[in-house]
């Protein structure tokens, strides 16, 4: 099958799809073939612009406006991706909440919120696209955005780092459970990555400069961070039909090899 082909049966749902990973996802998609998208944020100017910029040559590009961490909105918005393409058949669990907290500062409030948008609302989501498939009798494919903190995390991504944990079992749990219905459930661990939400962490939680990202990326083996661009062409593959049989896989996107050590030779 030709790339610029490779889904055009393919109608997604993309949360946290109006920038960074989420929409380079959605661009990607569109660029080999997808004609039918919902893309969900909290931001409701930013997601009719960006749903309006992608809609053309054929493509509809609708927004729906959610807060993850509302479990009735959360299914609300499932049910109306679903009844606005007619089925939902890959599905990318973006959105997530970045705050910050670590063992000795985190607050019951702190770690509800980060739970409640990156587990909670995540599973929900995941659940009710699986029973519209299964009820609908269609294979799906779905990839939940990971990150490489869930083999330890900085001291500060304490909740976090447990947050998207618990999205790595969900993601390895729901495969199982799900194969027999034809339903393919993958997620990527994803590295220190360049995205505007990325920079809007490192400025308010960090104090960091317009430098930072220079600075950063002068530090890394690469001389660069992950750009939404490489995950993008990973998730594409994993939602659509060159992956095949493909579940339950979890893939490090990273240039820092977990496990490593530096170099003690002398």
């Amino acid at each position: 099958m030709k790339l610029d082909m490779m889904h055009r049966e393919t109608s997604a749902l993309i949360t946290g799809g109006t920038q960074g990973l989420g929409l380079a996802i959605a661009r990607q998609l569109i660029d080999e073939g997808c004609r039918k998208l919902v893309i969900a944020s909290r931001d409701m100017d930013r997601g009719m612009k960006v749903a309006a910029d992608l809609s053309k040559d054929g493509v509809d590009v609708r927004f729906l406006a959610v807060g993850m961490g509302d479990v009735a909105a959360v299914r609300a918005m499932v049910n109306e991706a679903h009844d606005t393409m007619g089925r939902i058949t890959a599905f990318v669990n973006a959105a997530a909440n970045t705050d910050r907290g670590s063992i000795l500062d985190t607050t019951p409030e702190r770690w509800d919120a980060i739970m409640d948008v990156n587990a909670k609302g995540a599973f929900f989501a995941l659940q009710r696209v699986a029973q519209l498939a299964v009820e609908g009798g269609h294979p799906a494919s779905v990839v939940n955005i990971l990150s490489v903190v869930v083999h330890c995390g900085l001291p500060f991504l304490a909740p976090y780092s447990a947050s998207k944990a618990a999205l790595l079992n969900i993601t390895k749990n729901s495969a199982h459970a799900l194969a027999e219905h034809r339903i393919r459930v993958n997620g990527i661990n994803v590295g220190w990555m360049d995205t505007p939400g990325e920079d809007v962490t490192q400025r308010k939680w960090h104090g960091a400069g317009d430098d930072w990202l220079a600075r950063a990326e002068a530090r890394m083996p690469f001389g660069m961070l992950v750009k939404p661009t490489h995950v993008a062409g990973l998730a594409s593959y994993l939602l659509g039909p060159a992956s095949g049989v493909m579940t339950g896989s979890v893939i490090d996107f990273d240039q820092q090899v977990v496990g490593a050590y530096p170099d003690t030779n002398e």
